[in-house]
């Protein structure tokens, strides 16, 4: 058979409130017991002090009594004292009251026996003329005593008089005080007791029964969960104030400092953001924009009003490439459209070539083709950037079906090879295509207030030190007092894809792809994170100028233009 290892049973661990409780258990008892222990001796000193301040009083009269002078000079002292001195006695509450000579032999005593023998107790200081106390054993016990000298008319020494109170008695006196001593401590401990098991029992409750060890494992979890997550958290309180923020998150909402303690409405952010923050009702994979990143938001409440848990996702490279597979699919959109027109044509110079007719075939073949390549060759020479050509054929493309003309201004001219490298594709994309595809839309919108039909100016050049993409469009355009909306998240002037006026929508089919009220904000945020500014014109309808700087931004540049990007041109 073989040997087993026994292991040994791990001992139970006791939670954080079970130990506390012990712990305020053992102090509360200590506490109270001490308390009590001080309080019976200060009873007992009290008490025993009392005594002697009675025995002395006792003592004191009796010696200068008249009547105790006269009898300590007559033949039988022991015949008038007695019973005088066991009256006083009665009355006074003492245990005795002793008179005796100068030698110390008794005159009285409570035990008639002891009269005429010797009093057991010190003598001297009261010969001396001085009253002196003690605690001394004599014929009844353990006593409280004071003797004090008779004196006189010549102020002599002619008796003594003793007087005391048994400690028995003392103790008798100290039972009432100190059972109600007992009581008020026992009452005292079962209170703290009682106190301390219902604060630990809520304490158990809030710490669901950990120990120490526990809980400290937890807080490290906690920690480097936190800060290991690539999404951002934030926990808000009841009255929407940071509790814990996370690296991630503030990373993308671009938070610097503490702000843990601080309201969300004070942290600089967008007020679209704060306001969906804010609420009451939970928000599901709302798409918000900060100042360099697009991110995807979700809420949630914290058990009943405690606060809210915001989490947050990294949209932004995911929104650039998704704009760029729009951006293809329109492409791919425009050329199935542009194969399906060009069939049409083929078959009518087919049908031309059978009917005999061959001069009008050459003569309709040859003009299609020219209207075709007058175009690309208008943006291939002017824009050597092969991104910004690419997307103003494809976007030409979306428009002529559309019924929207696309025309490309004489002074565009952008060599290849002059845009720096920070400069990405994406960025172009983002920004030209999402200002041309709102323009189409404010064009067409417009068409029904007005004669000329629907055009969509493009100018894409080298301006100094800028990249400068211009765009136009014969729309109502945008009225001064709503440029700032125009480029924050949700804004838009369509309803059910009509103009209301204004002419000039945004996010409805956007060059990225963008949903609906996003793609001008990305555009602004774009501008932004590139150092460049956006400004909103008019002519004969809404013009939308962005310029990029060429030289690279540093991070206090690109701040400066992101605080003030928006401008209105006369």
């Amino acid at each position: 058979m073989s040997a087993r290892t026994l292991t040994p049973p791990r001992r139970p661990v006791r939670s954080l409130a079970g130990q506390l409780f012990v712990v305020q258990v053992v102090i509360v008892a200590a506490v109270v017991a001490g308390g009590a222990v001080l309080a019976y001796l200060f009873t007992a000193d009290r008490t025993e002090d009392a005594a002697r301040r009675q025995v002395t009083a006792v003592a004191r009269a009796v010696a200068d009594s008249p009547a105790v002078l006269a009898a300590v000079t007559a033949p039988d002292p022991t015949a008038v004292l007695q019973p005088y001195a066991e009256r006083v006695r009665a009355d006074t509450g003492v245990s005795f009251v002793t008179v005796m000579d100068t030698e110390g032999v008794r005159w009285t005593h409570p035990l008639p026996e002891q009269i005429g023998h010797t009093f057991l107790g010190h003598i001297d200081w009261a010969l001396a003329g001085r009253t002196r106390s003690e605690t001394y054993t004599g014929t009844l016990g353990p006593s409280v005593r004071v003797v004090t000298p008779v004196l006189d008319e010549r102020h002599r020494v002619v008796a003594l008089v003793s007087a005391g109170i048994t400690v028995q008695s003392i103790s008798v006196q100290l039972r009432g005080p100190l059972l109600a001593l007992v009581g008020v401590a026992a009452g005292a401990l079962v209170l703290g007791g009682i106190g301390t098991y219902l604060a630990n029992s809520r304490l158990r409750r809030h710490t669901h029964g950990m120990g120490p060890d526990e809980l400290s494992h937890l807080y490290e979890y906690h920690q480097a969960t936190l800060h290991a997550v690539r999404e951002g958290l934030v926990l808000l309180d009841s009255d929407r104030r940071v509790v814990l923020c996370n690296d991630a998150a503030r990373e993308l909402l671009g938070l610097a400092g503490p702000v843990e303690g601080r309201p969300v409405a004070e942290l600089g952010l967008p007020t679209a953001l704060v306001t969906a923050v804010s609420g009451a009702d939970p928000v599901r994979d709302e798409v918000h924009l900060t100042a360099e990143r697009v991110v995807v938001l979700n809420t949630s409440t914290i058990g009943t009003g405690l606060g809210r848990v915001l989490t947050l996702r990294d949209h932004t490279e995911l929104q650039s490439l998704s704009g760029e597979l729009d951006s293809v699919r329109g492409f791919t959109e425009a050329l199935g459209a542009q194969a399906h027109e060009a069939a049409n044509r083929l078959h009518a110079v087919v049908s031309l070539i059978e009917l005999g007719r061959h001069r009008e075939a050459v003569e309709f073949a040859t003009a299609e083709l020219a209207l075709a390549q007058r175009l690309t060759d208008r943006v291939v020479a002017a824009v050597g950037e092969p991104v910004l050509a690419a997307l103003l054929l494809g976007k030409a493309a979306q428009a002529a079906e559309r019924g929207v003309e696309l025309v490309l201004t004489p002074d565009s001219s952008i060599d290849d090879g002059v845009l720096p490298p920070h400069l990405s594709a994406r960025d172009l994309i983002t920004v030209l295509g999402n200002l041309v595809d709102n323009a189409v839309d404010a064009a067409i919108a417009g068409a029904a207030e007005s004669p000329d039909p629907p055009e969509v100016t493009v100018t894409a050049r080298i301006d100094g030190e800028h990249l400068l993409l211009r765009v136009a469009d014969t729309g109502t355009g945008i009225a001064p007092g709503a440029v700032e909306d125009v480029f924050r998240r949700g804004w838009s002037t369509k309803r059910d894809g009509a103009g209301d006026g204004h002419g000039h929508g945004h996010g409805h089919g956007t060059g990225g792809g963008h949903g609906r009220g996003i793609g001008l904000a990305l555009v602004a945020q774009t501008a932004r994170r590139n150092g460049g500014t956006v400004e909103v014109g008019r002519e004969r309808g809404a013009v939308l100028t962005v310029r990029l700087p060429l030289d690279r931004p540093t991070r206090a540049d690109a701040g400066e233009h992101g605080r003030g990007h928006l401008a209105v041109a006369p």
